[in-house]
């Protein structure tokens, strides 16, 4: 599959099976991510903004006091195409990446982003 292809309406929603929180809306995958505050909604989206950059791909952002949206879609194609797939998978695992119960990090002593 060309990294430009544009994926069928079922392909991308068997892709997203592995990502539940991200939606297929609108010609968009989108995903909202809550936090527990704006400096935490700003540390979501630079996070995001540098993973799209070094992917050269550019989501467009929603930013709220504790909540990101992102939405994908590969412009260039007018469609959703595995570039934007890779990218949100990219971009759910470091977003939601805590540390684990073995780990000698504490992690955020409240609600972390969501």
């Amino acid at each position: 599959m060309s990294e430009k292809e544009v994926l069928t309406d079922e392909q991308i929603e068997e892709r997203l099976k592995k990502m539940p929180e991200w939606k297929y809306q609108e010609g968009w995958i989108t995903r909202v991510y809550k936090t527990p505050g704006f400096a935490h909604t700003l540390l979501v989206a630079n996070t995001i903004g540098y993973m799209a950059e070094a992917a050269w791909h550019h989501p467009d952002l929603e930013l709220g006091y504790a909540r990101v949206k992102v939405k994908l879609q590969t412009h260039s194609a007018r469609g959703i195409t595995m570039k934007d797939i890779e990218l949100a998978t990219q971009i759910e695992a470091c977003i939601g990446w805590e540390p684990g119960e073995d780990s000698a990090l504490d992690g955020f002593p409240k609600n972390w982003v969501k």
